[in-house]
């Protein structure tokens, strides 16, 4: 038994790197680094990151969260049609390929393939893709409730990545305001793949174990796969600094997963309640992105030109300035203790010292803070600083 669980858990993960979906999302990755450099260097004549940062975080930011989903998907025994996981991998596909990055949550794609699926069963429709055969089921009654609660699962992720590596990528777009100021706004255009082991219906392992798995819908000999759950996400801000603004956006992602979750798995006893849990996850993530694109649109922006000091628009990486901790939104007052206004009262200033560089900053609270560093001939002359001007 033992020796046919690994081997069905080696074609598992074989499987992985034969869905489309694996191969689509790398591509779109490096196109979304490709197109964020040309944008910054035609605005602001650098990148602020590598081009390949986007690809290289694909699987490494969520990797943790891919290992946790899966442990919980395989322990209480979610087991899921493998012909709702074909019409879910067309819609993320298709929500991939659209660049259509604001409606990338899981969630989504998860209702849509619900909804596709309830409506080959109620009109009879069946198709023949190549050697696979399509024919509708009542999934409301039958797999609505594992759905649910992986629906919930991946929201929760979903929140957890936005709010840690929501800020990394952020990239700055110069914009002018309506009194023809110079200001920055941040653009974070992220996709996130989550290697995450499921339990479908197969022909290898056995219903052994009593209380495994919990919905089995109806079988009683079960396979593993390793399937790439695809999230994408895309939102700007201006009105709240990146840093603040992805905590609290990634906050009420996470937030409204658990309570998707919780709904998700009391559908066990009535499965009309998880058919309300996806519906609640899909208005609740429809309303947080319109309210926080709201909210942005509105109000001053928080990186531009100031009276007191110099504002950091961004901080290029392995640079002088990032050596130093120097964060987006901070203001520089003071150049070798030389006061500075503008971006060439700071680099006049910087030339008294040019081989010793001491900052005095405002961070976010408005507390002083001294920064300093040694500079050395391969650094970067700006120090490695996007200033608004």
């Amino acid at each position: 038994m033992v020796e046919e669980l690994l081997i069905e858990l080696a074609k598992g993960i074989g499987r992985f790197f034969l869905h489309p979906a694996v191969y689509i999302t790398i591509l779109f990755s490096v196109l979304i680094g490709y197109y964020r450099v040309k944008r910054e260097r035609r605005q602001l004549r650098t990148r602020i990151l590598w081009g390949w940062t986007e690809a290289k975080r694909l699987v490494v930011d969520g990797y943790l969260w891919a290992i946790i989903l899966s442990v919980l998907s395989v322990g209480i025994g979610l087991v899921l049609p493998t012909s709702w996981l074909y019409i879910f991998s067309a819609w993320m596909i298709l929500i991939v390929l659209l660049f259509m990055y604001q409606a990338g949550s899981a969630v989504y794609a998860i209702a849509l393939s619900v909804a596709t699926l309830y409506i080959i069963n109620l009109y009879g429709w069946s198709f023949n893709l190549f050697s696979w055969e399509l024919t509708g089921f009542n999934i409301i009654n039958e797999t609505i409730v594992p759905i649910a609660i992986v629906a919930g699962l991946l929201l929760i992720a979903e929140g957890a990545l936005i709010q840690k590596h929501g800020a990394n990528n952020a990239s700055p777009r110069l914009v002018t305001t309506a009194r023809g100021i110079e200001a920055m706004e941040y653009i974070t255009k992220r996709l996130w793949l989550l290697p995450v082991l499921l339990v479908v219906p197969g022909e290898v392992i056995s219903s052994y174990i009593p209380y495994w798995p919990q919905f089995p819908l109806g079988e009683s000999m079960f396979s593993l796969i390793l399937f790439p759950f695809v999230i994408g996400f895309r939102q700007k801000s201006r009105h709240t600094l990146p840093v603040h603004f992805f905590q609290r956006y990634g906050k009420k992602v996470w937030q409204l997963g658990i309570i998707v979750t919780i709904l998700g798995a009391v559908g066990f006893v009535m499965p009309l309640i998880s058919i309300i849990a996806i519906a609640l996850g899909v208005i609740a993530r429809l309303f947080i992105s319109y309210m926080e694109y709201k909210k942005e649109m509105s109000g001053s922006f928080a990186v531009s030109p100031q009276s007191n000091g110099v504002m950091i628009a961004a901080v290029l990486s392995d640079s002088p300035a990032e050596k130093m901790g120097l964060l987006v939104g901070e203001r520089i007052v003071k150049v070798n203790g030389q006061k500075v206004a503008n971006e060439q009262e700071l680099y006049e200033a910087i030339q008294i010292n040019a081989a010793h560089c001491r900052l005095e900053i405002l961070d976010f609270n408005g507390e002083l803070r001294l920064r300093q560093h040694i500079l050395f001939r391969h650094d970067h002359y700006r120090l490695g600083l996007i200033l608004v001007r």
